[in-house]
């Protein structure tokens, strides 16, 4: 038995002549180092600092750019130098960690993700302007996370964004702010003071934004017709008579703008008419207004509407912006009988013209995109005064007193 224990003994210290404990075999590579005989520790340092030097950071391409981020790793180094065979070739198994992973992408994704900014007008007197769109960017953090663990193999991913676009586009605001309608009517420049009364009134209520459902006043915008608030005096009708007053034609801008109004669809709340009728428009179709009289519309439609004015030579005209409906709206005009004016009489102060007064009806008239007629409604039925002329009196001639009879 002791004999026994002594061949042992002597094998084993044979074998440990042979395979060194704790050290690589002899001729291993790994990673392209020679470790062989070199302490299990030692190799693992070598090859890990080797692997470590060479591991090229995880990128992470943006559209900001590239971000690298420099990980820990994990590698299977530990077995691989003690199961390593005399004279093999390995390399080693390198498996990138990512420990702030959630993080991280959920920063890359704030970053880089963009509300988009939807479009924008502007309008005044001078016209519209446009801010065009900007496009927004979209993160999708759960695919990130699913390409980032696909990317801890190949050292690199995109981060999956996608653009979309706002939800009000130039294209969509210009669809909004077409022209809907204009009207123009005439008048005499050379009579400045009335001329001035009406670009005033047009002046303030070019670059009027009229939001929906919102109602439109002429009073509330154009102001008092007094000389402290910009009008000058020239002739208007008071009681079936032209006199003078403050503001004389600013009727003309009201009567203009509220036939622009109703081709544009419109919904007239207050307009009424002169006593007298007025050549610069047909019967039953001008619009009043005085201290105690409005013109009044609302905006029909879910979208604001604009309006604007130019006041060039002898005429006026109004302009009405928005969205089209596909319909047309136009007006009509019926002179139902004539009022003869009384006998003229001969006066001392200023004499005026004799007219004749009307009983009229106006109608709306709306028409689809063929041309076919949808509706027609009365809008006004009105009566018109008579105007009687009044001639100057001629003057008395006074015979000498050699042509007197005796």
């Amino acid at each position: 038995m002791v004999q026994l224990l002594k061949a042992s003994l002597s094998l084993l210290l044979a074998g440990g002549m042979l395979f060194p404990a704790g050290r690589v075999e002899k001729g291993v590579t790994i990673e392209g180092i020679a470790v062989g005989g070199q302490k299990y520790d030692v190799a693992e340092r070598v090859v890990r600092e080797k692997i470590k030097s060479e591991l090229a950071p995880l990128t992470v391409h943006t559209p900001e750019g590239d971000v690298n981020f420099s990980l820990e790793f994990q590698d299977n180094l530990h077995e691989l130098v003690r199961r390593a065979k005399k004279g093999e070739s390995l390399n080693a198994e390198v498996r990138r960690e990512w420990a702030t992973m959630e993080s991280d992408i959920a920063e890359l994704c704030e970053k880089n993700a963009k509300t988009a900014r939807n479009a924008a007008v502007g309008f005044s007197a001078k016209g519209f302007s446009y801010q065009t769109e900007t496009a927004g960017l979209y993160c999708d953090y759960a695919k990130a996370l699913a390409l980032a663990e696909e990317g801890l193999k190949s050292g690199e991913f995109t981060l999956p964004v996608r653009e979309y676009a706002p939800e009000v586009t130039e294209r969509i605001l210009r669809e909004r702010t077409r022209l809907l309608a204009k009207y123009t009517t005439y008048f005499d420049a050379g009579n400045t003071a009335r001329a001035g009364n009406i670009a005033l009134a047009a002046s303030r209520i070019a670059g009027t934004v009229l939001g929906a459902g919102e109602e439109f006043s002429f009073n509330g915008t154009v102001g008092a017709r007094t000389k402290a608030n910009g009008f000058g005096e020239a002739s208007v009708i008071l009681d079936g008579k032209f006199v003078p007053g403050v503001g004389g034609g600013v009727c003309q801008a009201s009567t203009t703008l509220m036939n622009a109004a109703i081709r544009a669809g419109l919904t007239v709340t207050e307009s009424r008419p002169h006593s007298l009728s007025v050549g610069y428009v047909p019967p039953s179709l001008d619009a009043m207004v005085s201290s105690s009289s409005d013109l009044r519309f609302r905006n029909p439609y879910p979208f604001p509407v604009y309006l604007n004015a130019r006041t060039q030579g002898g005429s006026v005209t109004f302009y009405v912006y928005g969205k089209q409906d596909g319909k047309k709206y136009e007006t009509e005009s019926r002179v139902l009988y004539r009022i003869a004016p009384p006998p003229a009489v001969e006066v001392d102060d200023a004499p005026c013209k004799g007219k004749e007064g009307l009983v009229s009806e106006s109608y709306l008239l709306v028409y689809d995109e063929s041309g076919k007629l949808l509706s027609r409604k009365l809008f006004r039925r009105d009566r018109y005064a008579p105007l009687q002329e009044r001639k100057k009196k001629e003057p008395v001639s006074v015979l000498p007193e050699t042509d007197r009879q005796p």
